[in-house]
């Protein structure tokens, strides 16, 4: 009586220690952060800075006086008012800020592009790839 138990215990044990590994794996797909900055509105305004503008243009904003700064952020609230209505929505600042993110990838891979056609063809051979990302000498 005590055999038939055991043997059922360790084909029990058998069938749960061979299954998949429990792993959990993410399904949803995240879109990149707004900013690489910690987003902590009683330090700074960094975040909010990189996300509404990109990164590049915050860094110029950062330059500017106070009344530069205004004059400025005026004018790109003219571009986000997509209805031209004299109000910001929510989706016309989505919009915007999804425009300021992509364009900051295109101007990076616009930079990448241009350091690795080292001869400036408008195309990056195996030979220039592995240079500018490796090191080998052409």
């Amino acid at each position: 009586m005590l055999f038939p138990r055991l043997l059922l215990c360790l084909a029990a044990w058998a069938l749960c220690s061979s299954g998949k590994p429990t792993e959990r794996k993410e399904r949803v797909v995240r879109e990149a952060p707004l900013s690489t900055k910690e987003h902590d509105d009683a330090q700074s305004f960094d975040y909010d800075h990189d996300a509404f503008l990109g990164a590049e243009e915050a860094k110029s904003f950062d330059q500017l006086t106070p009344e530069e700064s205004k004059e400025r952020l005026g004018k790109i609230v003219g571009k986000i008012d997509e209805n031209g209505d004299g109000f910001v929505t929510v989706e016309e600042l989505k919009a915007w800020i999804k425009f300021a993110q992509k364009r900051w990838i295109y101007e990076d891979v616009e930079r990448q592009w241009k350091g690795h056609d080292l001869n400036e063809d408008g195309l990056v051979s195996w030979e220039e790839y592995k240079n500018a990302t490796y090191g080998y000498i052409l």
